[in-house]
């Protein structure tokens, strides 16, 4: 049986197709303005790197940011939470977690799941961009390197320049500042990236004493640099995704449409 499920975040779309549990094809691309078109150009970009067509697919689920419209236009026949999405494809890929941090382009989730897969308990952060990756891609900005090159840049820090600012605006205005004194920009996205797990970390203890073992999801989860931190942090390894983790989601997706969208 073919399966579908297709994440449209506020950066990027990832559509994952599942074929009996197992991975036929993916694609991820960054976000069109209206979540209809992201879908559409998604779906198109995997027929086209594949031999796979997703609307072929028995079931298809939308999940992310403006899911409903998805299920308006047809795309989708059922839609899911962000949370319940990553939450089912992190246990899927990895059985033993009972912890997940998601952390996306606009907000940032601690998930717990049980020994079942069941979503347990979550916390999320909404309301500033400081934890989420829209402050990663505004300082990488700011230092004048691809979003990509940022966890490099930091690894070869001698120490990370803190950062003060709880803002994300106020960060920018920071590192301009560090970077007219002369500071190195290496020291400076080492900082960025102590700063982004600091506000990660806050939101992990706010669901009380992490439960092992512990991923990451989303798009900062392959910044190096931000994992390394907030295992420092949190005082726990973060187990490597064995897919891409900005998959997860729809992973999720696609296993819960192939189970008949019961979440």
């Amino acid at each position: 049986m073919l399966s579908c499920g297709i994440d449209v975040g506020s950066l990027t779309v990832q559509i994952v197709l599942l074929e009996d549990e197992t991975l036929r094809a993916s694609v991820s691309l960054r976000v069109e303005p209206h979540p209809v078109a992201s879908a559409e150009r998604a779906l198109a970009a995997l027929r086209e790197r594949s031999d796979a067509d997703a609307r072929a697919a028995a079931a298809t689920l939308a999940t992310g940011y403006g899911r409903q419209q998805l299920v308006a236009r047809g795309l989708a026949g059922a839609e899911a939470s962000e949370i319940a999405c990553h939450a089912r494809g992190a246990s899927f890929l990895m059985p033993a977690v009972r912890t997940v941090i998601d952390v996306g382009g606009q907000d940032a989730k601690v998930i717990r799941v049980d020994a079942a897969g069941e979503l347990a308990n979550f916390v999320m952060n909404d309301k500033c961009a400081s934890g989420t990756g829209r402050f990663l891609e505004a300082m990488a900005r700011t230092l004048r390197v691809e979003l990509s090159e940022l966890g490099p840049l930091a690894g070869r820090a001698s120490a990370p320049i803190e950062l003060a600012s709880r803002c994300g605006i106020f960060c920018e205005t920071e590192l301009l500042h560090h970077l007219q004194r002369g500071a190195g920009r290496p020291e400076l996205a080492a900082g960025v990236a102590r700063a982004m797990a600091t506000r990660v970390a806050a939101l992990a203890r706010r669901l009380g004493p992490l439960e092992r073992e512990v991923t990451m999801s989303g798009g900062v989860a392959k910044n190096a640099a931000v994992r390394a931190e907030l295992e420092r942090m949190l005082g726990v390894p973060l187990r490597a995704c064995p897919i891409d983790p900005q998959l997860v989601g729809a992973l999720g997706a696609a296993l819960l449409a192939a189970e008949g969208g019961r979440r």
